[in-house]
């Protein structure tokens, strides 16, 4: 995996890279109001980290909550309060792509084009946060 490279100052944390498994739980935005949903495909979720973010609607996610396996403490990887990210986890940051955070997150502090200037991203399948490698013509 390649160097986390943050121009946008989000505050990270480095929960992820430390567990193989473990349970996530996404507190969402509805019409009624907050909801908690308990994560089922928590394997792929661990193995395609960008997923965490995008399996819910613009501007529904709210929090992702992380408990390691066999451990009864849920822990922040993703925080959003409106507009503004507050914390993201750097095995999430490393792994999503300009798409996702063009179609779901293009009005919070994620969007940033001098970050997306900082890693040579050329297109919507670049990555966001590592460096991209130039594409030749």
């Amino acid at each position: 995996m390649s160097k986390l490279i943050n121009k946008t100052e989000i505050p990270t944390v480095d929960v992820m890279s430390n567990y193989t498994e473990g349970k996530f739980r996404f507190i969402t935005k509805t019409r009624l109001g907050m909801t908690c949903t308990d994560a089922r495909d928590n394997e792929r979720l661990m193995k395609y980290p960008e997923t965490i973010l995008n399996g819910y609607k613009k501007g529904a996610l709210q929090t992702v909550q992380f408990q390691p396996h066999e451990d009864g403490h849920w822990l922040t990887v993703f925080s959003r309060v409106g507009k503004k990210v507050n914390l993201i986890d750097e095995t999430i940051m490393k792994n999503i792509k300009i798409g996702t955070i063009n179609q779901l997150f293009y009005n919070t502090n994620l969007y940033n084009s001098n970050q997306y200037k900082a890693v040579n991203s050329a297109t919507w399948d670049s990555w966001a946060f590592q460096m991209n490698t130039p594409q030749e013509a």
